[in-house]
């Protein structure tokens, strides 16, 4: 390598250039244009080698059934999914918890015992009124037996003591009388003898009444008024039964328990209660197979539907799972503040996944296209993609990092298969594409790409 070292060395002998300033010119000049190439040629590289962060989902080919269910959507509305009825439970008698057995999101089937009550006074209050009861009973049933044989015969004696008295007094008045005549007795005796015969008389005839009354027994009177006190107290019985009854509240339908109100040693009310006094009600439930969707329809889309209008709902918690539904209520009257429609869509087919007072959205689907189709193309999938995807009638797919333009032919707006707004596509892709939902305004065909 010496002779090459040898080549490099600098010949000091040579003479320096008459003009030094046109070499550092010559110098400078190529120092900049190298520069600007460099810089040149980095700009250049980092466009030819940028990669975009952009959002990717897979294509999915939706069978000819699903194509047919979704149909073509009318209409998109948000509400919130609710109990068709929802039961605040409450008691029909005053009194502290003593046992409760549910608690929320129990299953409880009809006129299964969920709160107790306690009940001694309720208990104390249907012997009292078994033992007036009673009492009333044993009267009726006198009246209606009329006097016994004892009090007859009584009454009779009664009579002929009078009937004795009487006899008596009569003769000491005839006696009276004669020796009044005669000067031997003054008429005051007359008088005395004559009023104690008058009172033996009047007793005489009252025994006598008495007796009759004796053997006739009560009147009808007595016995109806004596038949409506049993009744009476017969009607308080069975309301102290009904009361004592009342103390165990069971479930008036087969739902799902929502909100447990009270608990063990709580006073529980039957009118209005505050928060931190006596409960208004025990539990909360309602039937789960029986939910609605309520949606307020802004009035200027209200003429798009019908009163039978069929609908798929999604929920956010779980976009994927869909149901069917159909209107099944249409409130009378508008909200003039909002300018909106109460409509309340029953789903057809609720399962475990859905909840009262969940975010739903209803997609109404017009009817059911009555066009022959042929045998191809009833087995054709049908693809559905979202509308943001498609730009200038292409969309860009992800192949080996890179994007690649797609021409494609679409057609009516659908129901993407997790809910939203989509769009079907007719030719163009097959379903199993990786599809650049929201390409960026600037994305060219090829250029490189990574999923956010």
């Amino acid at each position: 390598m010496e002779p090459e070292l040898k080549s490099l060395r600098i010949d000091r002998s040579r003479k320096r250039s008459s003009q030094p300033s046109q070499g550092i010119g010559r110098w400078i000049f190529g120092g900049v244009v190298l520069i600007l190439v460099s810089v040149g040629a980095f700009y250049a590289d980092g466009m030819l080698n940028r990669t975009a962060d952009v959002d990717v989902t897979r294509v999915r080919a939706l069978s000819a059934g699903d194509a047919a269910r979704a149909g073509d959507v009318i209409l998109n509305a948000t509400g919130y999914i609710v109990a068709a009825h929802t039961i605040e439970l409450g008691s029909k008698v005053v009194g502290k918890v003593s046992w409760i057995s549910v608690d929320k999101g129990d299953k409880v089937v009809k006129d299964q015992e969920l709160v107790r009550l306690e009940d001694d006074e309720y208990r104390a209050q249907v012997q009292q009124a078994k033992g007036g009861l009673a009492n009333l009973e044993a009267s009726l049933a006198r009246a209606k037996n009329g006097s016994r044989p004892e009090e007859i015969a009584k009454a009779k004696a009664d009579l002929d003591n009078a009937r004795a008295s009487e006899a008596n007094a009569k003769v000491t008045l005839d006696r009276t009388k004669t020796l009044v005549d005669q000067k031997v007795m003054s008429k005051q005796n007359l008088d005395d003898a004559q009023a104690k015969f008058d009172s033996a008389a009047a007793q005489v005839l009252s025994f006598q009444r008495t007796y009759d009354l004796v053997k006739l027994g009560p009147r009808k009177e007595d016995v109806d008024a004596a038949q409506g006190l049993v009744d009476q107290a017969k009607g308080q019985l069975a309301l102290a039964e009904t009361q004592l009854a009342n103390t165990v509240i069971r479930a008036p339908v087969t739902g799902t328990i929502l909100e447990r109100n009270v608990e063990i040693g709580e006073f529980v009310t039957t009118g209005m209660a505050g928060d931190k006094g006596a409960k208004g009600y025990v539990v909360s439930l309602a039937d789960l197979n029986d939910l609605k969707v309520e949606l307020d329809i802004n009035q200027n889309d209200f003429a798009k539907l019908s009163p039978t209008q069929k609908g798929i709902v999604t929920t956010d918690a779980f976009p994927d799972r869909k149901y069917d539904g159909i209107i099944d209520e249409i409130s009378p009257e508008a909200n003039r503040q909002k300018a909106t429609v109460q409509v309340k869509v029953k789903i057809l087919h609720p399962d475990q996944y859905l909840r009262p007072e969940m975010n739903a959205s209803v997609a109404f689907v017009s009817e059911a296209r009555n066009k022959p189709a042929s045998k191809d193309a009833a087995a054709k999938p049908s693809i559905v993609i979202p509308s943001s995807a498609v730009r200038n009638g292409s969309v860009f797919v992800v192949a080996g990092g890179r994007a690649v333009a797609r021409s494609v032919k679409t057609g009516a707006t659908n129901l993407l298969p997790g809910g939203g707004q989509g769009v079907l596509i007719e030719d163009g892709l097959i379903g199993g594409e990786d599809l650049i939902v929201s390409p960026p305004t600037d994305l060219k065909d090829g250029d490189k790409v990574k999923q956010k």
